[in-house]
């Protein structure tokens, strides 16, 4: 009997009466030479500055990677990166879960690309489960017309738990789509708890997309979001909702005369527009442009990109310090027992958490 191994089939070159047949592959050409190469820090860097978008996504993926090993190269690729970037229009788009933001973003983005040109890269952030800590990642089916634009990078991201909706290594991956190239940068948020408040930090221009007939008045003038807004657009103005997105609007514009006058200078508007028909959408960017010409003339936009460069370095301080805490061997250990006496009522939360700090501050100190 023939050996498989010296089989035409095993070789994949299988032909029987006159049909190919799908070759087989050689399991061991998987390994060896034909294993695909691992990439060094140089090699994302290289690719990442060419344009190359599957090794840009590549570096994303090490970016949210929580594998010390894989931040270290992730960090390397940033720093080197980093005088690459800073050349794009960052543009943060919020609203309540269903005011359209996926759609809209879908014409948004091809209304850019098309009146200027250029590179625009989509960061979609999917909120995750508290539970499963799962995220169905589906924002990009909603895009059909970037999804497939040769021009659009969409990178939808989970939430992972992080601040308010926003992942973390935000801030980080639009340093690396800058430096890819992409001179437009989308960030959408799940629209849910601090969300916008992180989003805010890494934009120059805050659009908040909104719905009519979803509360009284009141709600317009409660603060926060309304606070961050640069922008605010009422979407669905189509068809019988036409009348009451004006009105909404109204209240809206009534509502922002009640917060103090923006650092910026800038008023911010309120339009109407319908994303699901692309009605509006002109007018939305007309008034983008307007904010950042102005912005830009008055020296407000550099002034708040360093400001927000100096609020990640503390929250990278943060970060760091939490991580540092949790991932000591010797806190890891007596944790268990600290939330036992804390469920038990041997102790409270505050003596708890501080026996817990003072021992992680003498580790410290043995340690220097």
């Amino acid at each position: 009997m023939e050996h498989p191994e010296n089989s035409q089939e095993y070789r994949g070159l299988t032909v029987n009466s006159g049909v190919e047949k799908p070759s087989i592959v050689n399991p061991y050409l998987q390994r060896g030479r034909f294993a695909r190469r691992r990439l060094t820090a140089a090699d994302y860097v290289e690719g990442i500055l060419r344009g190359d978008v599957t090794i840009l996504g590549q570096a994303v993926t090490l970016v949210e990677s929580t594998n010390p090993q894989h931040q270290a190269m992730a960090q390397e690729v940033i720093e080197k990166c980093l005088p690459h970037s800073g050349k794009s229009i960052r543009i943060g788009i919020s609203g309540v879960p269903g005011a359209g933001k996926s759609t809209s973003i879908d014409e948004f983005g091809m209304h850019v690309l098309e009146r200027s040109g250029g590179r625009l890269a989509v960061l979609a952030i999917d909120p995750s489960s508290e539970k499963t800590k799962g995220s169905i990642l589906g924002d990009k089916t909603r895009m059909e017309k970037l999804s497939v634009h040769p021009d659009s990078f969409i990178r939808p991201s989970p939430s992972a738990g992080s601040l308010g909706g926003v992942a973390r290594k935000t801030r980080e991956t639009i340093i690396l789509c800058e430096a890819a190239g992409f001179d437009k940068i989308f960030v959408e948020t799940v629209g849910v708890g601090q969300s916008e408040t992180a989003c805010h930090s890494m934009v120059d221009f805050f659009l908040v997309i909104q719905l009519a007939n979803t509360g009284d008045e009141l709600q317009g003038i409660k603060r926060g979001i309304m606070e961050m807004a640069d922008g605010i657009v009422i979407n669905k103005c189509d068809g019988d909702n036409v009348e009451a997105c004006h009105l909404a609007a109204r209240q809206f514009r009534n509502a922002l005369h009640l917060f103090p006058a923006p650092e910026s200078g800038w008023t911010p508007k309120v339009l109407c527009y319908s994303g699901f028909y692309g009605l509006g959408i002109r007018e939305v960017w007309d008034m983008v442009y307007e904010y950042i010409d102005f912005v830009r003339a008055n020296g407000y936009f550099q002034h708040r990109r360093a400001e927000q460069a100096k609020f990640w370095m503390y929250e990278t301080i943060n970060e760091q310090l939490r991580n540092n805490f949790y991932n000591n061997p010797a806190i890891a250990a007596l944790l268990s027992d600290a939330e036992r006496s804390v469920l038990d009522g041997r102790k409270t939360s505050f003596a708890a958490a501080n026996a817990l700090l003072d021992t992680y501050f003498d580790l410290m100190r043995q340690q220097h």
